[in-house]
């Protein structure tokens, strides 16, 4: 009698702990791109950060992006002015309208300068991989993809996003995203 209340009573809790569990829903490729495309239109627009080099400034000068208003007596010192159509492609983090080309010598091309589009977008996510279980922080339930942040150059003139595309520029990147599971629905958690 004892071993048929025992077994009862193991069934029983074996029951309740079963009912407690309750299994996280998948979440997909497509939900988790959702989520952080989501994250990205959800923050402010941001221009494009263009490295511009030797071969950038020349293309930017050739292409009525910007003039050479000044040559120093050195003959490879320059100040560049942003032509009306340079200044509606591009602004100077430091404000301004003029370009200064300092490089080190006549033959140093590794110099460069960095503007910024006047196109602003929001940053682009795609090319997510496998979801995996994660172990994140504060978090009871929680997966983790890879995936590429891209900038966009929407609205930027064909010839800065040539310029954007020379070497130097980085436009893609590879980040991780995070998720957890809150309240039995998957919410983006954190970006690195």
């Amino acid at each position: 009698m004892q071993m048929k209340a025992l077994r009862a009573m193991a069934l029983l809790g074996v029951g309740m702990v079963l009912a407690g569990c309750k299994s996280a829903p998948d979440l997909t490729q497509p939900q988790a791109l959702a989520l952080i495309q989501a994250n990205y239109d959800h923050a402010t627009p941001v221009g494009a950060d263009i490295v511009v080099d030797d071969l950038g400034m020349r293309q930017g000068a050739t292409g009525k992006l910007w003039d050479r208003t000044t040559i120093y007596p050195n003959k490879f010192w320059a100040d560049f002015k942003l032509t009306d159509a340079g200044k509606k492609a591009v602004q100077l983090p430091g404000g301004g309208d003029v370009i200064q080309w300092r490089p080190s010598s006549l033959t140093d091309t590794s110099y460069s300068i960095r503007l910024v589009s006047v196109a602003a977008n929001h940053l682009k996510a795609r090319d997510i991989g496998d979801i995996s279980d994660e172990m994140v922080a504060g978090v009871d339930v929680a997966k983790g993809a890879n995936y590429v942040e891209g900038v966009d150059l929407t609205g930027a003139p064909d010839l800065l996003q040539t310029i954007a595309h020379n070497p130097g520029n980085q436009l893609v990147i590879k980040r991780r995203a995070n998720f957890a599971l809150v309240n039995g629905a998957w919410t983006l958690h954190s970006i690195q």
